[in-house]
């Protein structure tokens, strides 16, 4: 079950994924993919992770495509998990995701890991104006309909870590969407310093996004 909300008068949706989904404009925004972190560490020696978090990350993305009807996408930065990560892709994946782009509107927004992969296709945005909304990728103090993502929100509850979306009158923040990403804590004061007093946490990665106030404290 999604969790319905409003952001400068436009009625979006945050599915239990954690995409976002804007219904009158057939647009799925998913953030913070970071494709191709294993085949990242493993190139620069770093932890070797088991390879499949692309697949797996293509999969839930191609599940929300199939599941809302999307015509649009816009991923918020942070696609590949840096520059060179597409080149590492086996070919399987890359024309996977050539498949998931063709025939839609497909917008990459820069990120801080990635400028945009200019090889692919797809229009390659440093932001977006869409009606009242504003996507990019790292939020800005005092903007106003702002969507974005860069921080991998996360909070407790029960016991449980969960990913979650954070929501106030000014802005919606996503959660990391790709498999291989870790969180930073809703109290954590790059957080609390950007969200408005009743703000919520809207806890996804299970059957149901579940709205709670914003943890602010540890």
């Amino acid at each position: 079950m999604s969790f319905a909300l409003t952001l400068a008068g436009e009625q979006l949706i945050a599915r239990p994924s954690g995409a976002l989904f804007w219904p009158d404009r057939g647009l799925l925004c998913v953030s913070d993919l970071h494709l191709g972190k294993s085949e990242r560490l493993a190139r620069r020696a770093g932890a070797l992770l088991p390879p499949y978090e692309t697949h797996e990350t293509l999969l839930r993305l191609e599940a929300e495509i199939e599941a809302t009807g999307a015509r649009s996408v816009i991923c918020l930065g942070d696609s590949f998990d840096d520059a060179a990560s597409l080149d590492g892709l086996d070919e399987a994946c890359r024309l996977w995701l050539t498949r998931l782009i063709a025939g839609r509107d497909w917008i990459w927004i820069a990120g801080n890991h990635d400028a945009g992969p200019l090889e692919i296709a797809g229009s390659h945005r440093a932001e977006v104006h869409l009606g009242a909304l504003v996507f990019r990728h790292i939020a800005e103090p005092g903007a106003q309909g702002e969507v974005s993502g860069h921080y991998h929100p996360k909070a407790r509850l029960a016991g449980k870590v969960w990913r979650c979306f954070l929501a106030d009158r000014n802005r919606l923040i996503l959660p990391a969407f790709g498999t291989y990403t870790g969180g930073l804590w809703s109290h954590d004061p790059s957080l609390t310093g950007l969200m408005q007093p009743g703000a919520l946490a809207i806890l996804c990665g299970g059957a149901v996004a579940r709205a709670i106030p914003m943890p602010r404290r540890a």
